[in-house]
């Protein structure tokens, strides 16, 4: 993609939306003894939503999974939404936008697995962590450089607010 229709598409974004395992965690689900399930988060990812928030962009998650530990992410960073155990991403990124009245060219989308296909298809712009699954790079507009879990988001988050920044040439 060229620079130029790059920076174009961001300039647009309105709202962010990521997956999590796989994008905010690398994917690996911590068990202990008693078969509690941990996560482990980058603070990058963490302080990439508060720039994303100061500069006005509504963001927030849509995983399919179940967990608790997602919903109290995503409560922590003060998202403006949190959808768990939803499989059809693509038709719950639509309702948002029909709730905040924007157009899914506006919505920028993060995700890393096949379940994320649908929402990378519909979403203005999509991106992956650079460890994605290979038919999802084939599939996003930008790989990223940075693996899940790793900075991943906010490189991601990263690249929109500087093109929101640029000047037109």
């Amino acid at each position: 993609m060229k620079t130029k229709n790059l920076v174009s598409r961001l300039k647009k974004i309105k709202m962010v939306i990521t997956d999590v395992d796989g994008v905010l965690t690398d994917g690996g689900l911590y068990y202990t003894e008693e078969g509690m399930v941990m996560k482990k988060f980058n603070v990058k990812d963490g302080m990439a939503t508060r720039l994303l928030r100061e500069a006005g962009i509504i963001q927030g998650i849509i995983s399919t999974d179940n967990s608790k530990i997602v919903s109290k992410r995503g409560e922590r960073l003060k998202l403006d939404f949190v959808y768990t155990e939803v499989w059809d991403k693509k038709s719950k990124m639509e309702e948002l936008c029909e709730q905040y009245k924007i157009k899914s060219n506006n919505v920028a989308f993060i995700g890393d697995d096949i379940n994320d296909t649908g929402i990378i298809k519909a979403a203005g712009f999509s991106a992956a962590p650079a460890d994605a699954l290979p038919q999802i790079i084939k599939l996003v507009d930008y790989v990223l450089k940075l693996k899940g879990g790793q900075g991943a988001f906010r490189e991601f988050a990263d690249l929109i607010l500087s093109a929101k920044k640029a000047k037109p040439a």
